[in-house]
């Protein structure tokens, strides 16, 4: 690994603020997709489909651990809550890696438009991550397969590297839990290494999760139990992020607590789905969701003339 400095705690945060806006537009907008002009309901798409609860953890996760490993082309992410898609979908897009098996997903204004269009919108993309999605092999519905998918790339492979984001919901399914144990199965010198990331958000779409119940010592004992060494991450700052991931232990397992659909609306806090309901038709929502896009400061990040800017 190698340290992160100050202009790369920047880079982090920003390209955390692109993608957290962008899966914000996928959700909600038809058009006026860099919000150049005041939101209206014509601007709002007829029907909402997606979650967000979980995609700024993922966007989170995803920008730190491509920054540690910026130039290691050895190095894979991989998500098991794919029902958090279109933040996946964001960082894919960002990365040129959507445009490789979709030319219309270009990095400007005419890809951003595209990929916000036809997100979980007929002949687009679907609300989950599918096989249609570079580098996915299971249906975003079908959660507690990501690690066990991770050991078997990294099975014979001592040169690869792979970050494993698995929510705590996820965690409570028999192949998630059970996949923990092939760390004493697999973790030697032939195979390559699997940096596993638990997404702590406390919440999962029917209640309270088991493990955002327990206390640190309890998780972090069930951890240790299966041979890791628990780290915790507090927050989403990306300072944090970064030191945890330089302490130097044996078998990390990253715990990163965030809340329920960080980022959204204030009085939405703890949304799984769709945080604003009606802001087709409600004016009071319409306005929320205005404030919740301009909050990114989108100009800063991407421009209509020249793409990319982080």
């Amino acid at each position: 690994m190698n340290a992160v400095g100050i202009v790369e705690i920047e880079r982090i945060k920003k390209r955390v603020r692109l993608c957290d806006y962008l899966v914000v537009a996928q959700l909600f907008l038809q058009d006026n997709f860099l919000t150049e002009r005041e939101l209206t309901f014509d601007d709002i798409k007829a029907r909402l489909l997606g979650h967000w609860g979980t995609c700024h953890g993922i966007n989170v996760a995803y920008a730190n651990m491509k920054e540690l490993f910026r130039d290691d082309e050895n190095f894979s992410f991989a998500l098991g809550p794919g029902h958090g898609f279109p933040a996946l979908q964001a960082n894919l897009w960002l990365d040129g890696e959507l445009e490789k098996v979709d030319p219309m997903a270009s990095r400007d204004i005419d890809g951003l438009e595209y990929i916000c269009r036809n997100f979980s919108w007929p002949d687009g993309f679907p609300s989950h991550a599918s096989p249609y999605t570079p580098g996915v092999i299971t249906e975003g519905g079908e959660l507690g397969y990501a690690l066990a998918n991770a050991y078997g790339v990294a099975l014979g492979h001592p040169e690869k590297i792979l970050a494993v984001l698995i929510g705590d919901g996820e965690l409570e399914t028999a192949t998630a839990i059970d996949s923990l144990n092939l760390r004493n199965l697999l973790t030697t010198s032939s195979n390559g290494r699997i940096l596993p990331i638990l997404h702590l958000n406390g919440y999962k779409i029917s209640g309270p999760t088991i493990y955002g119940r327990k206390s640190e010592r309890e998780l972090s004992e069930l951890i240790r139990g299966f041979g890791f060494t628990p780290v915790m991450i507090e927050g989403d700052e990306p300072e944090v992020f970064q030191e945890a991931l330089q302490k130097a232990v044996d078998s990390p397992f990253y715990i990163m607590r965030t809340e329920k659909g960080e980022g959204g609306p204030n009085r939405h806090q703890d949304a799984h789905q769709i945080p604003l309901k009606n802001p087709k038709t409600d004016e009071e929502e319409l306005h929320a969701l205005e404030e919740w896009l301009k909050s990114y400061d989108v100009g800063e990040l991407f421009s209509r003339e020249e793409g990319v800017l982080i």
